[in-house]
């Protein structure tokens, strides 16, 4: 007799939560930073409280920059989608950048010899403290 069994592994990192409001849109980012510096988590875009994009994102943080992909399906269904993401923290903050796309091999990433600009940011997230219940 041959019995398998499996328990799914407990990712040690550093979880974070952000959000950020502009007009009425409000976007969600949960993460959680591994110690090698990559990340995976949820991200989540509210457009005016009527429809929403949300999925998974994933990527490489190196110093003050966050790189990675947001893979999700668009309100209302459709195929997977795949959008590069560029977020930089200031003052506690992360900008969310805006940047030149390019598409290779069906993959979009931000094109490498143009910057990517977060003087004008899509969003500004503030970190979501957790608060510790009152015993």
């Amino acid at each position: 007799m041959l019995i398998f069994g499996c328990e799914k592994a407990e990712e040690k990192g550093t979880r974070f939560s952000y959000r950020a409001v502009k007009d009425k849109d409000t976007a969600l980012l949960n993460f959680i930073r591994l110690e090698d510096n990559r990340f995976f988590g949820q991200y989540e875009i509210i457009y005016g409280g009527s429809r929403k994009d949300s999925g998974e994102v994933r990527g490489i943080i190196s110093g003050d920059t966050i790189k990675g992909s947001f893979y999700y399906h668009p309100y209302g269904g459709g195929v997977l989608k795949r959008y590069p993401v560029a977020l930089l923290k200031r003052e506690n903050k992360l900008l969310l950048g805006k940047g030149v796309i390019s598409i290779y091999m069906g993959i979009p990433s931000f094109l490498k010899t143009e910057p990517i600009d977060y003087s004008k940011p899509e969003f500004i997230f503030e970190e979501i403290k957790k608060q510790n219940p009152s015993r």
